[in-house]
């Protein structure tokens, strides 16, 4: 399968973070093609378009826009969730870094369509360059009349304000996340009401993912239909999938959502020095695993939940068969036990007694009734916490027993791994 080029166009042009680098190949003519529609038009072309969010919900892009109230008193705020705190995942740094000014001119073209003037930027705060490239793309908009009172000439005015995360998790999750852009602890709230009603500061918001918006100028300058066609019946376009682990060639690769995890790998160059293939992980960590014999499988939305699974940010970790899962999920385990905001008890307390039955088990001290205490621990939390967080961690927790007890039981009978070449 030949890659599509819609978000990484510009990421081997050394000079595409730039506005004139930008400029070069088109930029903000898709910005002038969205004042010459007028909103509805952009958000119809949005709707048929079949983008869905590529942050991890998947949810469909303009009928979130379209729950913004009709009628309302303040004004509509665009927060940008660049946060990308979900390991295994990349892809929206990549963005920040090689193409800023796609992101700028799709959150002008959003907020153009929604009736938004003030947008804001929330930026993962280990994500230093990333953040530092973007803003001086953002002062060159500026400085060129693309942010500002009269965008492009136009009656328009939007600005832009960037602000920095402080590394933790939970702000990935959007009512966390605004709860932290007031100045708040970064903890969810209970929905409703949801950001479309009441978000930041009180005021009907959207929460878009880097990504996401990054669609939007290609989808505007091409037509909707057209971005439909590169994907699947529920879901258009390509994606970026952040691929890493036991591969060739890690790194962010383009394509189709309608690419089979299969013959993704087979673009990453897929598992070296003649290893077999074990398991992956195809959405970030809080995906359930699938076994390699489960890989045939598309990788879009509906694809993925068919499978059992999710797509999550496309965060598609490999692991070859030296590979010792009881060790992964530890590291996993460990990785939600420390960012469960603590806000929920089942969150708090659950992430906390898994973490310690996966270390107890790889010390050799485990119990044969260790692999059922942990699924029975997970299944009790479900549906039962203010955010997803919880929920989304389930799914390693429960895929990787399920799908790999027989490691889990040979740990706890003897004391070791199994698998060749590694010790518990």
């Amino acid at each position: 399968m030949t890659p599509a080029r819609v978000f990484s166009r510009n990421f081997d042009r050394p000079d595409a973070h730039t506005l004139a680098g930008y400029r070069a190949t088109g930029g903000y003519d898709a910005l002038r093609r969205a004042f010459e529609l007028g909103p509805a038009a952009v958000a119809a072309e949005t709707k048929t378009a079949n983008l869905r969010g590529l942050g991890g919900a998947g949810f469909p892009t303009a009928t979130k826009w379209g729950f913004i109230p009709a009628k309302r008193p303040g004004p509509v705020y665009l927060v940008v969730n660049a946060d990308e705190g979900e390991p295994g995942t990349f892809k929206d740094r990549y963005i920040l870094e090689r193409d800023p000014h796609a992101l700028i001119e799709g959150m002008l073209i959003a907020a153009f369509a929604i009736d938004c003037h003030t947008s804001f930027v929330y930026i993962r705060g280990e994500y230093i360059r990333a953040w530092r490239i973007f803003s001086a793309a953002l002062a060159e908009a500026e400085a060129a009349g693309l942010v500002g009172d009269r965008v492009l000439g136009s009656d328009f005015a939007h600005r832009i304000v960037v602000h920095r995360g402080a590394g933790a998790y939970i702000c990935g999750e959007e009512t966390g996340l605004i709860s932290s852009l007031e100045g708040k602890k970064g903890w969810p709230k209970l929905k409703p009401p949801f950001p479309a009603i009441k978000g930041a500061f009180g005021q009907p918001t959207v929460v878009n993912n880097v990504e996401t918006l990054a669609a939007l100028p290609p989808i505007v300058q091409h037509g909707g239909a057209w971005f439909a066609g590169l994907g699947t019946k529920t879901q258009g376009g390509t994606r970026l999938y952040s691929v890493s682990g036991h591969v060739a060639r890690p790194g962010v690769y383009e394509a189709p959502v309608s690419i089979t995890l299969r013959q993704l790998l087979d673009l990453a160059g897929g598992v070296p020095d003649g290893r077999a293939l074990k398991a992956v992980v195809p959405g970030g960590s809080s995906a359930p695993l699938l076994r390699a014999d489960e890989i045939d499988v598309t990788m879009d939305v509906d694809g993925l939940r068919n499978a059992g699974t999710m797509a999550g940010s496309a965060g598609v970790v490999v692991m070859d068969d030296t590979t010792c899962i009881p060790e992964a999920l530890y590291v996993v385990a460990r990785f939600y036990a420390h960012e469960s905001c603590g806000q929920c008890t089942p969150c708090r307390e659950c992430t906390g007694w898994i973490f310690k039955i996966c270390g107890r088990i790889l010390a050799g001290k485990g119990v044969p009734s260790d692999p059922d205490t942990i699924l029975d621990v997970a299944r009790r939390g479900v549906g039962t916490t203010i955010c997803a967080f919880y929920d989304g961690a389930i799914g390693p927790y429960i895929s990787y027993v399920e799908k790999f007890r027989a490691e889990f039981d040979h740990h706890i009978r003897h004391g070791a791994c199994d698998v060749r070449g590694r010790s518990g």
